[in-house]
């Protein structure tokens, strides 16, 4: 960190010369090209900082102070970009004989790469203003991810935003850029440059110097200074950020966390995870056979992944707009768990946390990382029971890998696969969702409207079949760009969430009505969850209030509509249903029966990409990188946390399941047997 902020004085040193000694002394004709470049760039991203910041008021407390540190430290990391593209065209100028100055290929090397490169920041700085409306970050894994599913991305694009005049903005900047360098002369100078190979080695060996002491000590969370997360993140910058997001996609636990001896981690965890209906089948390790009396039940079980949808939205926790009827209908018709929190803050943080019942170990979620294939799922304890399983979606499953995962797990596949890509073979069965099943259709799926519809169609086959089913359904249509049939709701397409949301909720109610009339509806239990919130970010690293999420278990007969108010996780869901269905089977399922949980057990496991954390009555233990850990009362009425002196106890039990949950994954003890 020192040496952080030692780099940070010389940057700040060098910016204030910037016209002065450091660059018209030391740098010659040929270079005065890659003098206007880092002068346009600096420019672009001091607006865009000033941008992002003016979008951030209502989220931080206004201070000057902070204000200059965040302008210092971003010119910081601004230069230290530069550095990595100035290295390349330095070593170009450096070598090139100054003969060849000026030619036609120097020429076309040159205003091509210029061009290219200007094209490439503009669009980076431009695009970093709609991330930060939806994400409140500089660019991250999301944007990663994102990166290798350009069909999704690029019709989101498209269908959010104005195409023609946001590529008439690009154009425009490009040739005013352009422009202010004929007018500074930058490319006359540097073609018409006579500079010989000593006078190009010295601006050479500053830019080598650069990046030198930029790439090997620099980290992206140096950063990270302030109390406020969006004013570290304003600190960074975008391409820098996404870069080191693309770097740590998964994190080893073990060099980056806090950590105990593997037998403290196990004695810890399994005394922690038994519930009283559980028995322990091995020391290393969490398989236990979980016993309930009573006749075992077999209803069809349908489950709802509702897309980003907050807690907070719901009429039942406070919202004084009439967003979410059908829902909020439910809780009195449902048993309605109301302090449950998600996982994580995407929709295949939710898949892994519900389908595996495990915390949200760092980096990427399991559903895109390798050797994710035959783990024991929730699944398999459907399979024990002799049902069928089907993972149903709106949208092409290969997004996100969703179709693999759910595949090579033994669940069929029900999705609107791409035509233009490739059919691959999978271990079950794909079935596609035709054109004709179709009446509405965004970048990202079929409305969820078309989607239910489906549902319906595949449950009524398969109660033909006289199979118990277990479908695990994922809505999409509460995401951006917030499109939707028209005439269904009040509010038009396209607009914000408000009305995305509505027609979630509009399309559930008449899936449920559509859903009674059926002859399998006696017989079907519904579990419908939140896979994460909206608007996950807030002041803090992990805003508690920004992973509470609605669950409902509905129409189960024999048990009359109740409120669980226990602090627990999406893991618990499913193994709260075994337990109401009288369930006895083996697992290495995180989850325990809500239930049977006492005082003392309640507890929510949450995270984001990188930092991981343990909620419980009044407290929050937050796992970092560089082996940190911070501890916090929680004040859940005024969502306000406040550090605290750690509990050891608290610590050590916070590690134990998220060391465990990595181990387990890396050694493969998550594997079917």
């Amino acid at each position: 960190m020192a040496v952080f902020f030692v780099l940070i004085k010389f940057s700040f040193f060098v910016t204030l010369h910037f016209n002065n000694f450091m660059l018209t002394k030391l740098l010659p004709k040929r270079f005065q090209l890659a003098k206007t470049f880092v002068l346009t760039i600096l420019f672009f991203a001091f607006v865009i900082r000033c941008s992002l910041y003016f979008l951030t008021l209502n989220t931080i407390d206004f201070s000057i102070i902070n204000l200059f540190k965040i302008l210092v430290i971003g010119i910081f990391y601004d230069i230290g970009v530069l550095s990595y593209v100035l290295l390349l065209y330095t070593i170009y100028l450096l070598i090139i004989p100054k003969k060849f100055h000026g030619s036609k290929l120097d020429k076309l090397i040159t205003k091509f790469t210029y061009g290219l490169l200007l094209f490439v920041f503009i669009f980076s700085f431009l695009a970093e203003v709609p991330f930060w409306q939806e994400y409140q970050r500089r660019y991250n894994f999301i944007a990663v991810d994102y990166l290798l599913y350009t069909y999704e991305v690029v019709e989101n694009i498209h269908q959010s935003f104005p195409i023609p005049l946001l590529v008439g903005v690009i154009v425009l900047i490009l040739i005013i850029s352009i422009r202010f360098a004929k007018k500074r002369n930058a490319y006359k100078l540097t073609f018409e440059s006579d500079d010989s190979f000593n006078k190009k080695i010295i601006p050479a060996f500053f830019a080598v110097l650069i990046f030198s002491l930029f790439h090997f000590n620099v980290k992206n969370t140096n950063a990270e200074i302030f109390d406020n997360i969006n004013e570290s993140e304003l600190a960074k910058s975008g391409l820098f950020s996404f870069f080191a997001a693309y770097k740590s996609n998964e994190l080893n636990y073990k060099e980056f966390y806090d950590t105990i001896s593997k037998k403290e981690v196990y004695g810890i965890l399994r005394k922690n995870i038994k519930a009283s209906n559980d028995s322990l089948i091995n020391y290393e390790g969490i398989k236990r056979h979980t016993i309930n009396l009573g006749e075992e039940k077999k209803p069809n079980i349908i489950f709802i992944g509702l897309e980003s949808l907050n807690a907070r939205f719901m009429t039942t926790f406070g919202n004084d707009k009439v967003w979410t009827p059908t829902l909020d209908s439910l809780v009195g018709e449902s048993i309605f768990f109301n302090n449950l929190y998600a996982t994580g803050t995407r929709t295949i943080r939710g898949i892994e946390a519900i389908s595996l019942s495990i915390p949200p170990t760092p980096g990427r979620s399991i559903v895109k990382r390798e050797n994710n294939e035959n783990l024991f799922t929730i699944g398999e304890v459907f399979k024990q029971k002799g049902y069928s399983r089907s993972f149903i979606y709106g949208g092409d499953g290969h997004f996100d890998n969703m179709t693999d995962y759910f595949s090579y797990n033994g669940f069929d596949i029900v999705d609107r696969r791409k035509l233009h890509r490739l059919k691959k073979n999978l271990p079950t069965k794909r079935t596609r969702i035709e054109d004709e099943e179709t009446t509405f259709e965004n970048a990202w799926a079929i409305c969820d409207g078309d989607l239910f519809n489906k549902v319906i169609k595949v449950a009524d086959k398969q109660h033909k079949e006289q199979q118990p089913f277990f479908n695990f359904v994922m809505t999409s249509s509460n995401h951006k760009p917030h499109t939707y049939p028209e005439n269904i709701i009040d509010l038009p397409p396209g607009v914000d969430i408000r009305g995305s949301m509505k027609y979630l909720d509009e399309s559930l109610k008449r899936f449920l009505v559509t859903a009674k009339t059926k002859p399998w509806f006696e017989n079907t239990i519904f579990v419908i969850m939140s896979d994460h919130c909206a608007f996950s970010a807030g002041r803090t690293e992990i805003n508690v209030e920004n992973h509470h999420i609605p669950a409902f278990i509905f129409n189960m007969k024999e048990n009359k509509p109740t409120v669980i108010n226990k602090l627990s996780s999406q893991i618990d869901i499913f193994p709260t249903l075994f337990g109401y269905l009288n369930w006895s089977y083996t697992s290495n399922l995180y989850g325990k029966d809500i239930n049977k949980m006492n005082p003392e057990d309640e507890r929510a496991l949450i995270g984001n990409h990188r930092k991981v954390g343990l909620l419980k009555p009044g407290k929050l233990l937050l796992l970092e990188t560089q082996r940190g850990h911070v501890f916090y009362d929680w004040n859940k009425l005024k969502n306000e946390i406040t550090p605290i002196k750690t509990d050891s106890t608290f610590l050590k039990e916070t590690i134990s399941y998220y060391q465990a949950a990595y181990e387990m994954f890396k050694n493969e003890k998550l594997k079917l047997n």
